[in-house]
């Protein structure tokens, strides 16, 4: 009922202090809303000039690692730009590609590629390839993002709608679960009824995309690398690197696994590892997330002295909320006609998990409190969001399709509720009983009806290419302890923890995107200067 970037949580945490850590070999194991400004000067010049990637064979093929290659070969097609709110500064086309390399006879399908030219005169020859998270995300949003923390810099950036996102074709859009979300900011969060509701939604969705002929088996993580495979080699580039975020993680973890040739290094930003990523995995991050900002309030004298008893605060809210939930009628953040609006305690745990989205991360505390003491306006204000979704941006036809064959199976209901029982003890079972960001999924599955993959993706990926692993120490979707934990089996990585950031850190911390630019200079020596000095920001003190 939110949009999920997330990602069992039984193994250990690791401790992130900021510091840069360096793997070493054979180690043992232990959405931001649209920024409104753009780079104007940037763009203008961008807008004339584009950037040489490499041709463009008709010829080009893609192999999968298991599989002989596909009988329709990967090719680029020239074309226009899709119209987006901020203008694309760059040139565009399609990639086709088989929609099932498994049964290549079958259709063609098109990723929208956006071809953005590097900012400088001197270009380096290896350009930077995002993914973009989710599943289901809109890769061609975050291009502002991208430019503003300047990884267009030196390089040319190429960014990809994944199958099935927005502007590829087809798009995997589920309106109907969009206008489901937008009700159920006024349903309480875990109950039954609630989750018939998001289960219908999910079913006419589902029934529509394959009535239309979209194969939903197709739209998973091995077939989304192998995209990625393919459009290098149409594009002739010889090397490139990949920078991904989120599930864009997953996916580069996967790519670099199954598709290593080509990749000068890869940067992974918020890390869903492919071996981990599960329901229960989830609750290990919202609870390392959530106890991060606690921690940081307590390391703050004013916070402290304010909100001394976070922790125990929260476990009272979420418990009385879910004996007795409030119903509010309150206007959206960005004003409006006032909506009706639940709180109840899994509709609190799922605010804090948005990293920021909904709560900033520095009101949290002062939420809470609020809370406490009777008003919960911010809170539900903050709901209230909810109520205005962008109805086809997002492509829950992607998410549910890796999230059903990739994350759910192998774990139980019951997996999920004792993973949040270790994460929060005391809690209602009614909100343990619930992934955070996706609940109701093993029901929602059983209509989705996609085979179980997990024998090919859960799998660790070890290679010597020089890796980049940045993570938030505030993030509850992807607990930050998480990229240490990847870097176990990259030897030539360097993995970062930022204090104080959330889910996707480069574009929300200038020393992140500056760790990010020396590692794409230097794979095997980036600069983290920077980072010890990096500390959280002051924390909302209500008087």
């Amino acid at each position: 009922m939110a949009e999920h970037d997330i990602g069992p949580g039984t193994l250990p945490s690791l401790s992130g202090t900021g510091t840069p850590v360096r793997s070493r070999a054979r180690h043992t194991r232990p959405r931001l809303g649209r920024r409104a400004r753009t780079h104007a000067a940037l763009l203008a010049a961008c807008l004339g000039v584009l950037g040489a990637v490499g041709t463009t064979p008709s010829s080009a093929r893609s192999t999968p690692a298991d599989g002989p290659p596909p009988r329709h070969p990967a090719r680029f097609v020239p074309g226009p730009c899709p119209q987006t709110p901020d203008p694309v500064p760059g040139r565009c086309g399609f990639l086709e590609v088989p929609e099932n390399r498994e049964r290549p006879t079958r259709r063609t399908i098109r990723l929208a590629v956006a071809i953005i030219p590097a900012a400088s005169k001197t270009r380096a020859a290896d350009p930077v390839v995002f993914m973009e998270g989710g599943p289901g995300g809109d890769a061609f949003g975050a291009i502002p993002f991208l430019i503003d923390s300047g990884v267009n810099r030196d390089r040319d950036l190429i960014v990809v709608a994944q199958r099935g996102a927005l502007h590829s074709q087809p798009n995997l859009a589920c309106p109907e679960m969009d206008r489901f979300n937008a009700t159920a900011v006024g349903l309480p969060y875990d109950a039954p009824s609630t989750g018939r509701g998001l289960v219908r939604a999910a079913k006419a969705c589902r029934d529509r995309l394959t009535a239309e002929g979209n194969d939903l088996t197709a739209y998973n993580t091995t077939e989304n690398a192998a995209d990625f495979a393919a459009l290098r080699k149409a594009l002739g580039i010889k090397k490139w690197n990949v920078y991904g975020y989120s599930y864009g993680t997953d996916l580069g973890l996967t790519y670099l696994r199954r598709h290593p040739q080509g990749i000068r290094s890869l940067a992974i930003d918020s890390v869903v590892p492919p071996q981990i990523v599960s329901l229960p995995w989830a609750w290990d991050s919202a609870q390392e997330g959530i106890n991060a900002i606690f921690a940081a309030c307590a390391a703050q004298p004013a916070c402290k002295s304010r909100y001394p008893h976070l922790s125990r605060t929260l476990t009272q809210q979420v418990r009385r909320l879910e004996a007795n939930p409030l119903t509010l009628t309150v206007p959206p953040p960005g004003g409006g006609t006032p909506v009706k609006v639940v709180l109840d305690g899994g509709t609190l745990v799922n605010l804090l998990v948005t990293n920021g989205q909904l709560v900033p991360s520095a009101d949290v505390p002062a939420a809470l409190y609020e809370l406490a003491a009777g008003h919960p306006e911010r809170l539900a204000r903050a709901q209230a969001a909810g109520a205005t979704p962008a109805i086809g941006e997002f492509a829950h036809g992607l998410t549910h399709s890796v999230a059903c064959a990739e994350w759910v199976p192998g774990f139980s209901k019951r997996d999920v509720l004792e993973a949040g029982r270790r994460a929060f003890p005391g809690w209602p079972d009614s909100v343990l009983a619930h992934a955070p960001q996706l609940p109701f999924e093993h029901d929602l599955c059983r209509v989705w009806n996609v085979p179980d993959r997990t024998a090919v993706q859960r799998v660790a990926t070890r290679s010597k290419v020089p890796a980049l692993i940045i993570t938030g120490t505030f993030d509850a979707k992807t607990g930050a302890s998480w990229g240490p934990f990847t870097g176990r089996t990259l030897p030539r990585s360097t993995a970062v923890v930022i204090p104080g950031i959330t889910h996707w850190v480069v574009p929300q911390n200038p020393c992140a995107a500056s760790v990010l630019l020396s590692f794409l200079a230097r794979p095997t020596a980036p600069d983290t200067g920077c980072v010890p000095g990096v500390r959280p920001k002051p924390f909302t003190i209500v008087p």
